[in-house]
């Protein structure tokens, strides 16, 4: 058991995965830019909780992958980001979030904004122009999702613990 704070991911198909960050690479900062494409479902558990987000995490990813969909353009004021739309994925967090009660600090526990950052820490004025070209494609990717990822984050890293297929 380590001592870095866990994260919890809904992991992206491959090919979403290498389009978004294929976009991710072309517009945020390199010298930030630290890690893949991804969407948090929690960013900072508690590492002595990794016993219980494991167990959690395979009983949930029993059942079947949550179907999504890219639903539009978040602007994150500094940064862009697509709105990622999946009930189902929402209704799994929820009950990861009830589970978990307790352990959540205030960043997880609040309403879930699922999203891919492709921008981040740059002037608005350059995230208002990604958002207005982005919007132009008019991306509306339906995929699903493969399943939880669990990770350590140790010095603005991720160290990958475990992945978590659906298999339902």
């Amino acid at each position: 058991m380590g001592t870095a704070p866990l994260l919890i991911t809904a992991e992206l198909p491959g090919d979403v995965l290498a389009w978004a960050d294929t976009l991710r690479r072309a517009h945020y900062p390199p010298e930030r830019n630290r890690l893949r494409a991804h969407v948090t479902l929690f960013h900072a558990l508690p590492p002595s909780a990794e016993g219980e987000v494991r167990r959690l995490l395979a009983d949930l990813a029993k059942g079947p992958p949550p179907e999504a969909r890219i639903g539009g353009i978040m602007n994150l004021g500094r940064g862009t980001a697509f709105d990622v739309d999946s009930p189902a994925m929402v209704q799994l967090h929820s009950i990861m979030a009830e589970r978990l009660h307790g352990l959540l600090t205030m960043q997880d526990d609040r309403r879930l904004r699922l999203h891919i950052t492709v921008q981040n820490k740059v002037e608005p004025a350059a995230a208002r122009a990604l958002q207005t070209e982005l919007a132009q494609l008019n991306e509306r990717r339906k995929f699903v999702f493969r399943g939880f990822g669990l990770y350590a984050w140790e010095e603005g890293l991720w160290r990958e613990i475990a992945q978590y297929p659906f298999r339902g």
